[in-house]
């Protein structure tokens, strides 16, 4: 890789002198490339080899979401603007858990329209006050990109709403599609002018910038990057509607590490993954990865949490307690469940007053004690729906009131107004209960919140209950929302099941003290320690483990558009050079040449499975040369093998892995396995039939040697899960026989002990030196995991001695992927090119020209 000091002294010899000012002034970087000129005094310019440091390289983070986390407002006299941090703002807490003297850079778009005349002084205030870096859209790609894109498409999908008609959802515009990698652009744009790749982390947050990573990654394929998504990611079934769905997959995997809140959401991404791209996942250390291209993508998952500091702050202010003061006054004598959302369709506030008014229905001694306040903050949406639903839950209010209430007793109290923290925390601390309903909800911090204000400061009297009395918190959440799976106390309902969240109302105000006491702590010990501080320390830290390979490997991109991506390759992996590979070939004086044959000289998307004419012909000129042994070695059975390559009459096949094999055709097959004894096929072929009739699309295929399940034609979740399922059925059935089981491509296999590709390479080598002609070169091709062993074999062999030092090593995987093999061709035409470019300068066989030994090379 080329350092930066020596990119910079390029600039200089290329006449490239920043110092002359001939830049037109732009956004002052926040951290500087090393070694610019204009940022050195005029002594240090005139030498290029000064000694003195020209910037401290210190480890950095750039945070990008579609908002920053600052507040702006007109000033007084319409004169510019002042600015001041959102305290409420997510991203501002991110800080707590990342490294003391790690500096962060905030990349967003305000929440205000800012004249263009404007934005470069507000850019720069916000640069040198906030050190954030402002995006600011065209208002019809604002329109289009915020209110189009992401919220008529994305949000109602990632919360399981599809537009079957035009007034259910959005319908899907392209136009509003453009306009969102329009506005992602931008936002890369941003990221672009204030990164220093080599030193930079970049962390993108949520639904909005979905695609921003590719943008990132066509510009510096080694960028250490990672991405969150704050809402619910919906399961293969939902988000396979999208029509640009593999676009925002492809996307996304263009990141180093993608973090999820919860299980359920990482487990739909990874399905669509599985069908729509056909990646599998592994978990490798309690650790989940995707292998996109060489590159590992790491999957996190880890709720996030909330700012213990903050919510302790509002605890301690005066005006919170004057204001629960006044809440008690307003409701003694009565039992407060509290619900505070969002107003959006999602939220599930219908329900709850629903459910409210069934639990006043089923138990009349609640009737004049228990009071629903529903605090319901602003809509961020708009739409019929959001009307409909609203309208729904007023008539629903005042039918509960009208019907339960009396002369100082409302049963439901609706608050639709903002309400600011240190007001909420005081409802916190005199509700008894607090009600989630969320139909679905990608995390929802209320409950956490309020544990922690019910449990209140230590050695103050600002905890909800009387001081040294129990803390007690009660929870009735939807099982549809991101913070549940953490909350094992509280108690979980179905909220469209009416009658069951009412049930669960009156559980939790009616349960004893004692369990509500053992719940709450319970409680508080998980949000305590797993607050917002954690959560960044976590997801920081699996950053920089996903990305500790960085600059080790080789990286080049590849592909158009959202088919971009880059393939990451080991240093040593490298494309196997025709011209490298025909020189060693011409020196050589024994060579020994191993093919595979499906996937490496036959396509495996081909249906008819017999070799071209093309291919008879280049091995029977390879094998024509006296100084070549020549092998195709395959899993397939010796009968189609013997039958297609019939014409290459000095051909070696190694059919069925290498159980059967010989060394031409007028040879006999020699059979390679420990043992003859099939006695286990009764065994292992009624536990594969189990399975075949139990899942549409699979097969068994009988060779001589073994029995292979195929599942490519299978569903392939449901494919890949039965075939775990019986590969642990078949090991168990099969534990004391002379059989290995394995699973490949799309294939569960069973086959004799000691049979496999490796042992029928070592086999060659070992027979070439027996007769005095140890392989001085060797090439051995092959694409599928089976090759894997021959592949270490070589490697192996050179070692043992079985070949010398000097020889030639081309071990060759078809495909750019991660393989023991060092070099790679990208497919089974460039092998037969290959093939052909040494067919050209072999010697023909004696019998053709007599004396054409290496003189004719």
């Amino acid at each position: 890789m080329m350092s930066r000091s020596y990119t910079n002294l390029l600039d200089l010899a290329s006449g490239n002198f920043p110092v002359m000012g001939r830049e037109k002034k732009r956004l002052p970087r926040v951290m500087t490339v090393a070694g610019v000129i204009s940022e050195l005094d005029d002594d240090q310019a005139n030498s290029v080899t000064s000694d003195v440091p020209s910037s401290v390289v210190v480890d950095r983070v750039i945070i990008v979401a579609n908002q920053l986390p600052v507040k702006a407002k007109r000033r007084p006299d319409n004169k510019g603007w002042s600015f001041s941090w959102d305290e409420d703002s997510l991203l501002l807490h991110i800080k707590d858990g990342l490294p003391d003297d790690m500096e962060v850079i905030y990349v967003g778009s305000l929440r205000v329209e800012v004249d263009s005349s404007e934005q470069d002084d507000v850019s720069q205030l916000l640069l040198e006050r906030f050190k954030c870096v402002p995006a600011f859209l065209p208002p019809d790609i604002l329109a289009r990109y915020y209110h189009g894109f992401c919220k008529q498409h994305l949000w109602p999908l990632f919360h399981y709403m599809i537009p079957y008609s035009a007034s259910h959802g959005g319908r899907f515009d392209r136009s509003l599609w453009e306009a969102y990698v329009a506005a992602n652009k931008i936002f890369s744009q941003k990221v672009i002018e204030v990164i220093n790749p080599d030193d930079d982390y970049v962390w993108i947050h949520d639904y909005h910038l979905m695609v921003l990573p590719t943008f990132l990654r066509r510009r510096f394929n080694r960028l250490r990057m990672g991405f969150f998504l704050h809402s619910p990611f919906p399961s293969s079934e939902i988000y396979r509607t999208l029509p640009v769905r593999e676009e925002i997959l492809k996307a996304l995997l263009n990141s180093d590490l993608i973090g999820f809140h919860t299980f359920d959401y990482a487990r739909h991404f990874l399905s669509c993954c599985s069908r729509m791209l056909g990646l599998e996942y592994q978990s490798k250390r309690g650790y989940i990865g995707l292998e996109y291209y060489g590159r590992t993508v790491g999957i996190k998952i880890m709720p996030v949490g909330i700012h213990m500091g903050q919510i302790e702050s509002v605890l301690k202010l005066a005006d919170k307690d004057w204001r629960v003061g006044e809440l008690k006054q307003q409701f003694e004598g009565k039992t407060v469940l509290l619900g505070v959302d969002d107003m959006d369709i999602f939220k599930g506030v219908d329900l709850k007053l629903l459910a409210m008014e069934q639990m006043l229905k089923q138990h009349p001694k609640w009737q004049g004690r228990a009071v629903l306040v529903q605090i319901a903050n602003p809509a961020r949406g708009k739409g019929k729906e959001l009307e409909e639903i609203q309208a729904e839950m007023q008539a629903t209010r005042k039918r509960i009131n009208d019907t339960f209430g009396s002369p100082g007793y409302e049963p439901v109290v609706f608050i639709d107004r903002p309400v600011s923290l240190s007001e909420r925390v005081a409802y916190y601390s005199v509700a008894e209960c607090v009600v989630v309903t969320a139909v679905r909800d990608g995390m929802n911090l209320t409950p956490y919140e309020y544990i922690v204000c019910r449990q209140g400061i230590s050695g103050s009297d600002s905890s909800s209950e009387s001081s040294g009395g129990p803390k007690k918190s009660m929870l009735v959440v939807s099982e549809f929302i991101g913070c549940s799976p953490s909350l094992s106390g509280a108690i979980r309902v179905n909220p469209w099941n009416v009658e069951a969240t009412a049930e669960a109302m009156n559980e939790a105000i009616s349960m004893a003290d004692a369990e509500k006491q053992l719940r709450h702590e319970k409680h508080y010990r998980y949000v305590s320690t797993h607050d917002v501080a954690y959560w960044s320390r976590s997801f920081f830290q699996d950053m920089e483990r996903t990305c500790q390979d960085h600059f080790r490997r080789r990286c080049w991109g590849i592909g158009l558009s959202f088919g971009f991506r880059v393939v990451a390759l080991d240093p040593n992996f490298r494309k196997l050079s025709i011209d490298a590979i025909v020189s060693a070939y011409s020196r050589s004086k024994s060579r020994a040449i191993l093919l595979d044959y499906d996937g490496t000289v036959m396509p495996q998307t081909s249906i008819n499975k017999k070799p071209s004419q093309e291919v008879i012909s280049l091995i029977n000129t390879l094998c024509g040369d006296v100084r070549n042994t020549v092998f195709v070695v395959s899993g397939r059975g010796r009968e189609s093998l013997g039958k297609w390559f019939s014409p290459c009459k000095k051909l070696g096949i190694a059919a069925e892995h290498g159980y059967f094999m010989r060394w031409s055709e007028d040879k006999e097959w020699e059979t390679c396995g420990q043992s003859n004894d099939f006695g286990w096929v009764q065994m292992a072929e009624p536990v594969m039939q189990l399975y075949t009739e139990a899942t549409d699309g699979s097969s068994i295929e009988k060779k001589e040697s073994a029995l292979v399940w195929h599942h490519r034609d299978a569903d392939p979740g449901f494919g890949s899960s039965q075939a775990k399922e019986m590969l642990d059925h078949l090991e168990s059935v099969l534990a004391n026989e002379p059989v290995a089981v394995k699973s490949g491509q799309f294939i569960v296999e069973v086959k004799p002990q000691g049979v496999s590709k490796g042992i029928v390479a070592e086999k060659i080598f070992t027979s070439m030196a027996e007769i005095g002609k140890q392989a001085d070169f060797v090439l051995c091709i092959g694409d599928d995991r089976s090759d894997e062993d021959m592949f270490e074999i070589i490697g192996n062999a050179m070692n043992s001695g079985v070949l010398s030092a000097n020889t030639s090593l081309f071990a060759c995987t078809v495909g750019q992927k991660p393989s023991k093999a060092k070099y790679y061709l990208d497919d089974t035409t460039e092998v037969v090119i290959m093939l052909e470019a040494l067919a050209e300068v072999s010697s023909p066989p004696p019998s053709t020209e007599v004396g054409s030994g290496s003189g004719s090379l």
